[in-house]
C-alpha cells in the first residue's frame, strides 16, 4: 500500500522573479507502507525542503506556494491550509527536525513539549501524559529521563535534546515519520542503539519511514530504497543494493566515496597556548515543591590539560559527559573552580570585562549553527561584528575582509547580502566557521562543527580546517561523536565520561589501542557502525 506519492513537487524561495532561488524542481517519490525511504545529498540538495513541504512547514511568504502533488493515504495535503494539517502534525505525520535547539520551545520543559500531541491528539491526562513521556526516555536512550522531566532545553546537551526530538516524534506512533538526520547530534553509542529503535518501532507499527542524512552507512542499515538529490533535482534513485553498490550517477559515485581521512598537517610547537588544571564545574538541580533542600551535581570534575600552538586536542566522550561544558569554562563563558592560563595570562578569576579584550583570541564554533547567527543581521553583518569591536578598520576594509573569508570557506562574496534563514545547514556551518575565523583567534574551539554536515562536504570542512590551522598555527579544541572525523583532525585525544577523563594520549594510541574499557567500547561503536 502506498502510504506518501510526492509527484513534481517544486519550491521557490523569495517572492521577488530576479532574485528567486528554486530550492526543488520537479521531484517526485512514493513511499510504501512499512517501508524506508533514504533522501541523500550534499547540503543544500533540496532534501529538507522536500520533506518540511508534505506538513506545510515552509517557511512562507519567503517561500512561494509550493506546486504539484503530495498525498498521504490519498489524500491531498499540498496547500490545504493549517485547519486541514493540524490533525497530521504529530499525529498521523511525525518529525525528527535536523537543530532540535530551534526546534524545541526555550520557554517549556521536556515534559511539556513532549506530552503536548499525547494530550492534544491522544486526550490523555496529565498524569497519563507523564507515563508516556517517562515511557518514551526510556525508549529513546535518555539516561536520567525522570529527574530531567522540569529541564529547559537550554539545560540539556545537543545529544540530550536531539532525544527529546525524537521523543517527541514518536509520542503518537505515526503512521509516517520524517527522520531529517536523527543521529546528527548522538554519539555513536547511541547511535546504533537509536537505529534499532526506530527499526524496531517501524516493524512494531508498521511505520513508513522517510529518511533524510547524510550518514550512507546508517543508511545502508536501514533504508530499503534511496534517492539521491542534487541542487534540487532526484539525480538517481534505487534500492539500497543498487545505489550503495552500482551507482551509475558521477555525483552519487562520489557521495559514496567521499570519507573523512588523512591527518593533521601541522606539528604542534613547544610553546603551551592554554592551560588548565583541576577544573570542575557545578550545576543546580531544580528543587520540589515540597523538598527545598538544593542538590548540586558535577558536570565537569577535576579536569586537568594542556594546549600547544599548532595543536588539535580532540574530546570525545558520549552526550552529557561533559565535552562542551568544559571547553565553556575554559572560555570564562561558565562559571567554574580551577586554574586556566592563556598565552602566559591567568584567566579562571576575570571577570566579563576583563575578558572581553581576549575575546578576539579566543574563538567557538557552535553545533547549532542556526541558533548561534542572528536572524536579524545579514551575512556580511554577522561575519564583521567582530572586526567592528576589536579591530580599528575602515567599512570599506572591513568589507574586504568579508568578502575574504568567505572565499576561504568556501562561499561566494554574493552570499553576504542574504539572510542565515535562506541556507542549508552546511552552508550556515561555513558562515559560522568565517566568523570565528576571521579574527585570526590563537585557540578555536569546534564544538561538533561537522556533525550537521554530509560526507562529502565534511571531507572539504576537515581540509578547510586542516589548512587554516597550517596557515595561521591555530590551536583547536575539537569536540566531536564522529571518531572517524577526529582521528582525521587530532594529535591527542581525550575521553570524557560523567564529567572526567578518563584517558588521554596520542590519537593513534587512543584509536588503535585504548586501555580503560570505556574507551575501548567507544572506539568499538564508532568503527563498526562507521
Amino acid at each position: 500500500m502506498t502510504l506518501l506519492a510526492v509527484k513534481d513537487l517544486s519550491v521557490r524561495f523569495s517572492p521577488h522573479a530576479a532574485t528567486a532561488v528554486e530550492a526543488v524542481r520537479r521531484v517526485s517519490f512514493s513511499l510504501e507502507q512499512g517501508k524506508t525511504l533514504a533522501l541523500v545529498g550534499e547540503s543544500g540538495s533540496g532534501k529538507s525542503v522536500s520533506a518540511l513541504s508534505i506538513m506545510g512547514l515552509l517557511p512562507y511568504p519567503l517561500a512561494s506556494h509550493p506546486t504539484g502533488s503530495i498525498q498521504f493515504e490519498g489524500e491531498e495535503l499540498l496547500n490545504r491550509g493549517e485547519n486541514f494539517l493540524r490533525p497530521y502534525r504529530g499525529n498521523q505525520i511525525g518529525m525528527i527536525f535536523q537543530e532540535p535547539m530551534t526546534a524545541l520551545n526555550p520557554l517549556h520543559t521536556i515534559e511539556q513539549q513532549i506530552a503536548e500531541s499525547l494530550i492534544i491528539h491522544k486526550k490523555l491526562t496529565a498524569k497519563q501524559a507523564r507515563n508516556r513521556v517517562m515511557e518514551l526516555l526510556t525508549l529513546v536512550g535518555f539516561a536520567d529521563g525522570q529527574n530531567r522531566l522540569n529541564a529547559y532545553p537550554h539545560q540539556l546537551s545537543g545529544g540530550q535534546r536531539q532525544r527529546v526530538m525524537i521523543a517527541m516524534a514518536l509520542a503518537c506512533e505515526p503512521k509516517l515519520l520524517i527522520a531529517d538526520e536523527p543521529t546528527t547530534a548522538l554519539d555513536v553509542t547511541i547511535q546504533a542503539g537509536i537505529i534499532t529503535l526506530i527499526q524496531s518501532l517501524q516493524r512494531q507499527f508498521n511505520m513508513g519511514l522517510l529518511l533524510i542524512s547524510h550518514d550512507l552507512n546508517m543508511v545502508a542499515k536501514i533504508a530499503d530504497s534511496i534517492a539521491v538529490m542534487k541542487d534540487g533535482e532526484i539525480v538517481e534513485n534505487g534500492s539500497v543494493q543498487q545505489i550503495l553498490h552500482t551507482p551509475q550517477h558521477p555525483y552519487t559515485q562520489a557521495l559514496i566515496a567521499a570519507e573523512p581521512s588523512g591527518s593533521p598537517l601541522t606539528t604542534p610547537q613547544e610553546e603551551t597556548v592554554m592551560q588548565a588544571q583541576n577544573i570542575e564545574v557545578g550545576f543546580k538541580r531544580s528543587t520540589s515543591w515540597f523538598w527545598q533542600k538544593p542538590t548540586f551535581f558535577k558536570a565537569v570534575n577535576d579536569v586537568s590539560l594542556s594546549l600547544k600552538r599548532g595543536e588539535t586536542l580532540g574530546i570525545v566522550g558520549e552526550s552529557g559527559s561533559g565535552k562542551s561544558t568544559l571547553v565553556y569554562s575554559l572560555l570564562r563563558l561558565l562559571p567554574s573552580t580551577g586554574k586556566i592560563v592563556f598565552c602566559g595570562q591567568q584567566i579562571d578569576s576575570l571577570g566579563m570585562k576583563q575578558m572581553r579584550p581576549l575575546r578576539n583570541q579566543l574563538q567557538i564554533i557552535f553545533q547549532d549553527p542556526f541558533s548561534s547567527l542572528n536572524p536579524r543581521l545579514s551575512i556580511s553583518q554577522i561575519i564583521a561584528e567582530g572586526l567592528e569591536v576589536h579591530s580599528q578598520l575602515s567599512s570599506q576594509e572591513i568589507e574586504q575582509e568579508v568578502i575574504s573569508i568567505l572565499k576561504e570557506v568556501g562561499l561566494s562574496e554574493d552570499v553576504r547580502h542574504r539572510y542565515p534563514h535562506e541556507f542549508s545547514g552546511g552552508q550556515r556551518q561555513r558562515i559560522a566557521i568565517a566568523r570565528a575565523l576571521i579574527l585570526k583567534p590563537e585557540v578555536l574551539v569546534l564544538d561538533e562543527p561537522t556533525s550537521a554536515l554530509d560526507r562529502s562536504i565534511q571531507a572539504d570542512v576537515i581540509e578547510l580546517l586542516r589548512n587554516l590551522q597550517k596557515k595561521y598555527n591555530l590551536s583547536y579544541l575539537f569536540i566531536s561523536h564522529d571518531l572517524k572525523v577526529i582521528k582525521a583532525m587530532s594529535h591527542r585525544i581525550m575521553v570524557m565520561k560523567d564529567g572526567k577523563v578518563v584517558e588521554e594520549g596520542p590519537t593513534e594510541q587512543i584509536v588503535a589501542h585504548p586501555q580503560s574499557d570505556y574507551a575501548k567500547k567507544l572506539m568499538e561503536a564508532a568503527f563498526a557502525l562507521r
